[in-house]
């Protein structure tokens, strides 16, 4: 059974940085498709795909960067540039074959996801 520990969340003044981590137990991802999902509004900020692709939300364009680590099973997701609006809960979302969370960045298709990591971004 794939377990996904998210790590990383805090609290931060504008502008500042975080980095959140998802750590994936249970299943080595060979195709995949991987994600990180903020809750209200439910969007897909990021996602990234097996075949090296990546896509971002345009309120976090330019600001966030997605990575994964194979040998790591490793999930990140850099987030630069905060604001207030970027204040939530983000959940790590995984999939085991490329489908719609990356595809058209759809938050609802997932299989799995994790208990989630709060952001708040204090003015």
């Amino acid at each position: 059974q794939v377990q996904l520990v998210e790590s990383g969340g805090g609290s931060v003044q504008s502008g500042g940085s975080l980095r959140l981590s998802c750590t994936a137990s249970g299943y080595t991802f060979s195709s995949y498709c991987l994600g990180w999902i903020r809750q209200t509004p439910r969007e897909a900020v990021a996602v990234i795909d097996s075949d090296g692709r990546s896509s971002y939300a345009a309120s976090v364009k330019g600001r966030f960067s997605i990575s994964y680590d194979n040998a790591k099973n490793t999930l990140y997701l850099q987030m630069d540039g905060l604001k207030p609006e970027d204040t939530g809960m983000y959940y790590c979302a995984a999939n085991t074959y490329i489908n719609n969370l990356c595809q058209g960045r759809n938050p609802y298709d997932v299989q799995y996801r994790g208990q989630g990591t709060q952001v708040t971004v204090s003015p």
